[in-house]
């Protein structure tokens, strides 16, 4: 990984929260200083459609908000797992919604991470987390930016409303706390 830049690219379908976790982290790279890209790329149907976005953050200037070789993934859905396995970096990481993705052929020069977030959301209590489980389990695993300054972002873009803002913070600990577990 080139702790100078950082190219993430989340994808799954609309409506699963992948542009959201994107801003989040955009977000708290802003928060961090450091220089942000995020670009979101929608399927023509929207919410049900496939949906991703880019995120590059760095201590040097970005000449593209494009990602075409992520050093992390995040697959939510099947469809974007076939998408993106063969674009992320050798020695990358690829996040796996195992809920919706079932063990399929991989690579044997990136590291797979896979997340049953569906179930771990659901035991929460609200299977629209599933998005926040999995930013908690890459950011165990593969942290950019301090914990701190990732929760400040979350709570900004999600936390209008203090029951919503609590059950954010729960989804992120519950994905900190199940990456230990891998």
């Amino acid at each position: 990984m080139n702790s100078e830049m950082t190219k993430y690219k989340f994808a799954g379908f609309g409506g699963q929260g992948v542009l959201f976790i994107g801003k989040v982290l955009a977000q708290a790279g802003m928060l961090d200083k450091q220089q942000v890209t995020w670009f979101p790329a929608y399927g023509p149907e929207m919410r049900g459609g496939t949906a991703n976005c880019s995120v590059v953050i760095s201590t040097k200037r970005i000449g593209s908000p494009t990602v075409g070789k992520p050093d992390i993934a995040l697959v939510m859905n099947e469809a974007s797992y076939h998408k993106f396995v063969d674009s992320v970096v050798p020695g990358g990481t690829l996040y796996v919604n195992s809920s919706m993705v079932p063990e399929l052929p991989g690579r044997e020069d990136i590291r797979f991470v896979r997340v049953p977030v569906n179930e771990i959301a659901h035991e929460i209590g609200e299977a629209q987390v599933a998005n926040i489980v999995m930013l908690g389990v890459m950011q165990a695993i593969t942290p950019t930016l301090s914990d701190d300054i990732l929760e400040k972002a979350l709570m900004e873009l999600a936390g209008k409303k203090p029951e919503l803002a609590e059950l954010n913070k729960r989804a992120l600990n519950a994905g900190k706390e199940y990456a230990k577990s891998l």
